[in-house]
């Protein structure tokens, strides 16, 4: 795999502006944190890659393919069965069993991801995790799968080994309420100085309308000790849960809502609709204003017990139900819709947006709210916090459109930098970078501009890369 597709110089300044000035500024910025350690306070890497010090990823398919939806999702809308580049079905139907013509089935059609975000993380991964500078097709796919199928049997692409050599200062994994934290027990007790910490995610017993929320329930009583029958007996759950997490080492909370609404019911109201969601009797409504008052308490414990809470919004969840019933939920069927930031979020913010004591996050899917509510919202509010583009947003274009639209009004410090959502765990470096180099260059484009300063712009780049998700996780 020698054959060069990429120059150096081209490698050096990617994604910078074609500006000389620009460039060389951008260049310079990028020198001083391109090799700052990586926070990665939120992501869906599985904790289980690290509770083993001999696990080995499977295969290339196992590693690139099989946990990344940004891939299987774009094959699948040309054409490409999920089955046939081996995606496991949730029903247990038949899947593609050989990995070798699953990756060739992506080799042949890798060029669908031309100037797309995965296409480029895709390339940086290969290229710098890997060697390999060849580009990706259906004439080099095998040889490409051997070589990096014969560095996965390496013990330097275990794990561990990838988690130092990426330099990952803390790393968080995303980890259902009702979970024992088994894996991160299994890390702590092997003296493995690498720093994965759990995130508590309760959507499974809050959102009423998710699969299996009833058996849920259920375990939430199991593994809290305590008897879930009534609501108030739900809060005292949930509050012990997240006081195991905490003694875990966790920093922060993650919840998903289709939209923004909050709003405060009353005990009486609440217990009303908990007792007729445990009957099966529950209403549509009955989700919304419960998911809204719960994220309310949320907020009410995280000023409490010092979580950072991150409230992600706007997404309609496993759209196609063909692939849901196949596959299950998160499986690339997933799909923005409009939001509203502004009266929804009132309720919570009127009861906790002055408080020193909470920080919530907010991300969203909807960019066309970024400079009309978000930044205004977070560059008032003390509690609120921006995260960055997230999800279809998390690329090149979207990251330049944010740092136009929101900075502006809130400024950096209203935001938190970055973080890689990723499951995919080789992408987390590659992501990281672009958006690293994205950030100089918008600051660059600062100095040339004669708006900040260089002390000022490497200051903020050094933020941007490092400072601000350590501060804000808390990390």
């Amino acid at each position: 795999m020698t054959h060069t597709s990429t120059h150096t110089a081209d490698r050096q300044d990617r994604y910078f502006s074609a500006e000389p000035g620009q460039r060389a500024m951008a260049r310079q910025l990028f020198q001083q944190v391109g090799t700052l350690p990586l926070i990665c306070p939120h992501g869906h890497v599985d904790p289980k890659l690290f509770a083993d010090p001999n696990y080995r990823f499977g295969s290339p398919t196992e590693m690139f393919l099989i946990p990344d939806h940004y891939i299987f999702r774009m094959l699948y809308s040309q054409g490409i069965s999920m089955e046939s580049v081996a995606i496991p079905r949730g029903d247990g139907g038949p899947v593609e069993r050989d990995h070798r013509k699953a990756w060739q089935i992506f080799a042949e059609n890798f060029y669908l991801f031309r100037a797309t975000p995965t296409g480029m993380w895709l390339v940086d991964e290969l290229h710098d995790l890997f060697g390999i500078t060849e580009k990706l097709n259906g004439k080099s796919g095998q040889a490409i799968y051997d070589a990096i199928d014969a560095k996965l049997r390496t013990p330097e692409f275990g794990p561990r080994r990838m988690f130092e050599r990426f330099n990952v200062e803390a790393l968080t994994t995303t980890d259902p309420a009702t979970s024992t934290l088994a894996e991160h027990k299994a890390i702590l007790e092997s003296g493995w100085s690498g720093r994965i910490l759990p995130t508590f995610r309760p959507d499974a017993v809050v959102n009423m309308d998710m699969d299996g929320w009833r058996q849920e329930i259920d375990r939430l009583g199991e593994v809290s000790g305590v008897e879930v029958r009534d609501y108030s007996s739900y809060i005292q759950a949930l509050e012990q849960r997240r006081a195991f997490f905490v003694e875990m080492g966790a920093t922060a909370t993650d919840h998903a809502a289709r939209t923004a609404h909050t709003e405060i019911l009353s005990n009486r109201d609440a217990e009303a609709i908990f007792q007729r969601c445990l009957a099966g009797k529950t209403s549509g409504d009955d989700v919304r204003r419960f998911t809204g008052h719960m994220l309310v308490e949320m907020a009410r414990m995280s000023s409490e017990d010092g979580l950072v809470m991150q409230l992600h919004i706007g997404s309609f969840r496993s759209h196609n139900p063909t692939i849901y019933q196949r596959f299950g939920r998160d499986m690339g069927a997933d799909i923005p819709i409009a939001s509203e930031f502004t009266r929804n979020l009132k309720p919570l913010l009127d009861r906790f947006g002055n408080a020193s004591n909470l920080t919530l996050i907010l991300f969203n899917l909807d960019e066309t709210n970024y400079g009309r509510e978000l930044a205004p919202l977070a560059g008032h509010y003390p509690a609120l916090r921006l995260g960055p583009p997230w999800w279809f947003f998390d690329s090149l274009n979207g990251i330049r459109r944010f740092f136009d639209t929101v900075m502006e009004t809130a400024g950096i410090y209203n935001t938190v930098g970055f973080n890689d959502d990723t499951r995919a765990f080789p992408s987390i470096p590659t992501r990281h970078e672009l958006w690293r180099r994205a950030a100089c260059d918008w600051v660059a484009g600062l100095v040339v501009q004669g708006i900040v300063d260089e002390e000022d712009a490497t200051q903020m780049a050094n933020d941007l890369a490092y400072g601000l998700a350590k501060k804000a996780y808390r990390l």
